[in-house]
Order: C-alpha cells, then structure tokens, then sequence
C-alpha cells in the first residue's frame, strides 16, 4: 500500500512540476514581449516618416523563421523546397520547419503532462512523421488530379491551336480555364518561358514534379515539332488518344485487381482476428504459446510466413503501367 501511495505521489509531483515550468515559460515570453520597458519619445515623432514597427510577436516570429532559414541553408533546404512545391504547399522550408518543430514542443509538453516522459519523446517524435506523411498524401493526390485533367487539358489546347493560336497562347488558355493544380502548373511554365527559359525545359520540370509519363510524351511531342514543323493540333489529339485509352486499361486493370487485393486484406486480417477472438473466449488455449521456446518458435514463424505473405501478395496485385 505504501509503495502504491508513494507511486501516486510520485506522479502527481511531477504532473505538478510540469505545470509549473510550462507556467513559468509562459509568463517569461508574456514579460519579455510586452513588459514595461524605458519611457521612450514615440517612434512616430522622432521619424514622421518612418514605417511603423511590427508587433512583439510578429517580430518574435520574424527572427525564429530567420533562424530557422540559416539553419536550413544547405542541400536539403532545396531538396525540401522541391518537396513542398510537389505537394502544393506555399509555405517556405524554413515556415514549415519552425511550425513542425513549434508542434512537436507543445505536443511534448502535453503529453509530459498528462502520461509521462516515455509518451512525450514518443509523440514528440511522431510529429514530423505525421507531417511528412501529410505531405506524402498532399503530392499523390496533386499528381493524380493533374493526370485525370490532362486528356481534357490536351484537348483544349489542340482547339486553340487550330482557331490559330501560338503554342504559348493555348499553353495560356488552358491555363486559365482548367483546375488546380494544372492551371497552376501550365501558369509556372508560362512564367518561366516569360523570364527567358526555354519553354520545353519548363514542361520537362513540371513533368517531373507531377511524375507524369503521359506529360513527358506531351513534353516530346512539342519539343519535336518546335524542331521539324508539322501540325501540332493532330499530334496533340494522338497523344490524347493514347493517353485515353491508357488510362482506360487502368481503370480495367484497377477493377479487376480490387478483387485480388480484398481477398489479401481478409487474408492478413483472418489470423489475427482469430487469435483476438480466441484470447478473449478461451485466454488459456492461447495462453500455452507463452510457455515454453517451443510456443515463442512457433509465433515467431507465423510473423514470418505473414510478412512474407503479405509481401507476395501485394505484389501479384500492384501493376505498373
């Protein structure tokens, strides 16, 4: 009993000792930002003509993000830029890193809170794993919806070139009526060729951020007759077609493997709702796995033939095109 009371204690004690330094923190940040500080003459009457000063915590939030900024300038602060162009986000790399990092602390201290340190580093360290997987879901989305819309984009483009619009014109009007993301991707090219770059490097770069083969054969296509001439309408609608009926066997192929990949799910799933089930009617029956090596060797094998399972499968049903 006394060990349970000194447990309890123990516990609460340290609940309290982290109330208490998150309590603190707060209210040093409040004094630092707005605390009384030396009587000044105003700023607006010493310089009528200069701008007025940010806020404590727009400046506060200034010279982190400009700490945040040095700290990434490397390699993969580029490498990070491209990754968040991929997925449509317009925040910077270092806005991005600093609201991770910020997320991370106040989920940490949360959790130090309430469960303890051993939850705390684990969730602290979940944080930008989940925040890597959002964008993870935020690109894969992106690059199927610019797939969907580019039979619909290609089509419209060849109309513009046959009423006798430029390439850059139809590029254009192709920009302005379709949806995000391809009116955002077909306006960055648009730029760029404004700026002095090539037009077919910048269909090339946003092939490769949507990873769109179908776009690298539209990409080809235009390069080849900027370069021997032709009609540019009629390619466009072949390659259309093309990539219309290549996405009708995926569809095909997608409806006939959803069978093959229900039938994986129900098979990985099978045994382990048959052991939930079976240690929570007959915990004992279960329970002789766990006494012996011999028990330990045989639940150690299934995880093995399930995960090499599991891995057959997946890849009988995963078809690339």
């Amino acid at each position: 009993m006394s060990a349970i009371i000194d447990a309890i204690v123990g516990s609460t004690w340290t609940a309290v000792l982290g109330v208490a330094v998150c309590v603190v923190a707060i209210a040093l940040i409040v004094l630092a930002m707005f605390g009384p500080g030396r009587v000044r003459l105003a700023r607006s009457r010493r310089r009528p003509d200069a701008e007025p000063p940010a806020s404590p915590l727009a400046g506060a939030a200034k010279v982190a993000t400009a700490i945040m900024d040095r700290a990434l300038q490397s390699e993969r602060a580029g490498g990070l830029e491209a990754y968040l162009e991929r997925a449509g986000v317009k925040a910077a790399p270092q806005e991005l890193a600093l609201l991770v990092v910020v997320a991370a602390l106040v989920v940490g201290a949360l959790a130090f809170v309430i469960a303890g340190p051993l939850l705390a580093i684990l969730l602290t360290a979940l944080v930008p794993i989940g925040a890597k997987l959002f964008l993870d879901f935020k690109t894969k989305r992106r690059q199927k919806a610019f797939g969907n819309q580019l039979d619909d984009s290609l089509q419209l483009m060849a109309s513009n070139l046959r009423a006798g619009h430029s390439l850059q014109q139809a590029l254009h009007s192709v920009a302005k009526e379709a949806e995000a993301p391809t009116s955002d991707e077909f306006f960055r090219a648009i730029n760029a060729s404004r700026v002095g770059r090539d037009l077919t490097s910048a269909l090339e770069e946003t092939a490769l951020r949507m990873d769109s083969q179908d776009f690298v054969w539209v990409t080809q296509a235009i390069s080849i007759n900027r370069e021997v001439g032709g009609n540019l309408a009629d390619v466009l609608d072949g390659v259309s077609s093309t990539i219309r009926e290549r996405d009708q066997i995926r569809r095909q192929v997608k409806s006939l493997s959803a069978e093959g990949k229900l039938s994986a799910i129900v098979l990985m799933a099978l045994p382990v709702g048959i052991v939930l089930f079976l240690s929570m009617t007959n915990p004992g029956y279960m329970g002789r796995f766990m006494d012996g090596l011999v028990g330990y060797s045989l639940i150690g094998l299934c995880l093995v033939l399930l995960t090499v399972g599991s891995l057959w499968l997946r890849k009988v049903v995963q078809i690339k095109f």
